[in-house]
């Protein structure tokens, strides 16, 4: 691949017939991957481009459970090696080569045979045979099978059609190519949560993962049953119709939580369904009280989940994470005609029929009211003060590309690094990429928000110009960084500041945690090294072994700071080779008593916690 990529940057040297040059489609796909799978990655993100290639094979296979063919999915992973075996109607056995090496080639252009599907272009199994160091397809069908072998998307074994003892249904066996993704790593975290969207998304469906089981019986209030973490103030309203599932309740914590799917499909950065939803649900409760409530106050603590299927639905991406789509089908209602009409219907049908409900919901919307009114004042003068420090603002040094923009390469990239104290941001300032690197520099520890209203945020200072560098004060729609970093000591007070942050970001964004924003930065512990190499050790362990690798009496330092480390040694830290540790919530993790733990008064039960687990640092 080295060398192709050569040939072609040379063509500008002699620019001649010879200069021109058709790309195997695989030769395309390996040069060119992130057009078809999103970022590359080695398995610590959930958007990584090996999960992508593990939905690109389950995707074919829900779409044959929609279209009423086959109720469960084998899924196996080890070490390296996926399977999916569905048991739909199978591969047409004549075409199990073309659909799996031929660009463009798929039964999904005829709507007939996949009216709502996920995957439309007959690129997404092709992308994952070139991917693959190793790609194995067979279908089975009426008692006969076809299977095919591939090497990187190069034919090595094409199999003769044979019998066969096996029920209907198509296995792919797929290993991800190390030359394209590098010492990558399959995470459960990961394909854990996946595959329990797709049964909540497909009530019936069994999908069954090295052995265990996921099964839903209701759909979207099973997954929002699924990931709360503060309780609910009513019991979730549950709307079903043709092409339309929609689940809502109220939370006592601050913001809006959507979960938002297309066709099955896990629409991450909304679209034009999930707009339609935001307005429509909240225009049909004020109406329903027919009071001039603002919007924000009736969607402030939401947790709702929408999912729609659409014909020949448009994407903005290959990985399908926005829909573009205006209209449910082709010269069909338009999506927000659809989900207003509906939502005016059931939803207002469901608030007269549940008087309790309606209660409970108007007190929460009273009481978001009341707190915005009474910080009005303040958020005011907070704006007017954080557009002035914006301009002369020393503590942010931003960068020039932002994730909430129209256009640009590498918006995924895109961060801020918070850290503390002059020494550290001017060494992070001096490393970073100015074009996606932002550095926000606070001033000593904040505050402790635990059990503090909104109002403070605008109150204070360090909170009021980190949320408005941020640009999250209304909603995450136009967060600026992908990745927010919180880069902070590896001692007592790092920590402390750590704690803080997140416990200001779980308070009043909890949103940007549980979108996968949020992340810790690893710094290395220790350096190690002789004349000849220099190791960086993040653990004890990397130390002892980078000590017997460069042999007796090797330089050994400690970093205590991270204004310690220069500039250019913090390069290696924030760079390609960057350590991030994403910050996660779990259903068990209910955000209020998590908090009252930790953040709370000094409790016992806390004391007994820390010296239960106090971890003595001994010099070197």
């Amino acid at each position: 691949m080295a060398e192709l990529e050569k040939d072609l940057q040379n063509t500008n040297v002699n620019y001649i017939e010879d200069s021109i040059r058709t790309l195997e489609w695989q030769e395309h796909i390996r040069l060119r991957p992130g057009m078809y799978i999103g970022k590359l990655g080695d398995g610590a993100s959930p958007d990584d481009g090996i999960y992508v290639l593990l939905k690109e094979v389950l995707d074919n296979s829900i779409d044959e459970y929609m279209m009423g063919f086959g109720k469960t999915i084998e899924v196996r992973i080890e070490d390296e090696s996926v399977s999916v075996h569905d048991f739909g109607r199978g591969v047409p056995l004549g075409k199990v080569k073309d659909v799996s090496s031929k660009m463009n080639t798929g039964a999904k252009y005829d709507s007939k045979a996949f009216k709502k599907s996920v995957g439309l272009n007959g690129v997404g199994i092709k992308a994952v045979n070139a991917l693959s160091s190793r790609f194995f397809i067979e279908s089975f069908r009426d008692k006969q099978s076809k299977s095919v072998v591939y090497e990187r998307g190069i034919v090595i074994e094409d199999g003769e059609l044979k019998t066969s003892p096996e029920n209907n249904g198509t296995l792919v066996k797929f290993t991800p190519d190390h030359e394209i993704f590098g010492d990558y790593h399959y995470r459960d975290e990961f394909i854990v949560p996946l595959l329990k969207n797709y049964v909540f998304l497909n009530v019936g469906l069994t999908i069954v993962f090295n052995g265990q089981k996921f099964f839903s019986k209701n759909g979207l209030e099973d997954l929002l049953n699924e990931n709360l973490t503060s309780e609910i103030l009513y019991p979730i309203i549950h709307l079903y119709g043709e092409d339309i599932e929609i689940a809502i309740t109220h939370t006592n914590q601050y913001g809006e939580e959507y979960y938002s799917f297309v066709n099955g499909q896990h629409t991450t950065q909304g679209g034009t369904h999930l707009s339609a939803f935001r307005e429509a649900s909240a225009r049909v409760i004020k109406e329903f009280y027919n009071r001039n409530f603002e919007y924000s106050d009736i969607r402030n603590g939401i947790v709702a989940a929408i999912s729609i299927k659409v014909e020949e639905p448009v994407f903005e991406s290959q990985t399908k994470t926005k829909l573009g789509s205006r209209d449910m089908s082709p010269n069909g209602v338009s999506v927000n005609k659809y989900i207003s009409d509906f939502l005016k219907k059931e939803l207002d049908n469901y608030l007269h029929k549940n008087l309790e409900t309606t209660d409970l919901l108007q007190k929460k919307i009273l009481e978001s009211e009341k707190e915005r009114k009474a910080i009005a004042g303040v958020t005011k003068l907070a704006r007017e003060r954080s557009k002035k420090a914006n301009l002369h603002n020393k503590k942010l040094r931003d960068c020039r590309i932002h994730y909430n923009d129209s256009k640009g390469d590498n918006l995924e990239d895109t961060s801020i690094f918070i850290t503390e104290g002059d020494s550290a941001s001017g060494s992070i300032t001096k490393s970073r990429d100015p074009n996606l690197q932002a550095v926000f520099s606070l001033r000593g520890k904040p505050l402790n928000s635990f059990g503090l209203t909104k109002k403070i945020v605008y109150e204070n200072e360090e909170f009021n110009l980190l949320q408005a560098a941020l640009n999250i004060e209304e909603n995450m729609d136009e967060l600026r960084y992908n990745k927010v970093v919180i880069a902070t000591d590896a001692d007592t007070d790092g920590m402390h500041i750590r704690l803080l942050l997140l416990t200001f970001f779980l308070q009043f964004f909890p949103d940007l945690v549980k979108k996968g924003h949020v992340y810790i930065l690893q710094t290395p512990l220790f350096r190690v090294r002789n004349k000849k190499k220099t190791a960086y050790c993040y653990t004890e362990e990397e130390r002892l072994s980078a000590i017997e690798e460069l042999g007796p009496n090797p330089e050994i330092t400690r970093f205590k700071g991270l204004g310690e480390i220069s500039p250019d040694e913090f390069r290696h830290f924030i760079g390609k080779d960057i350590r991030l540790d994403r910050v996660t919530m779990r259903k068990e993790d209910l955000l209020k008593e998590l908090l009252e733990f930790y953040m709370g008064k000094n409790t016992p039960e806390r004391q007994n916690f820390i010296i239960d687990n106090l971890v003595v640092e001994v010099e070197d």
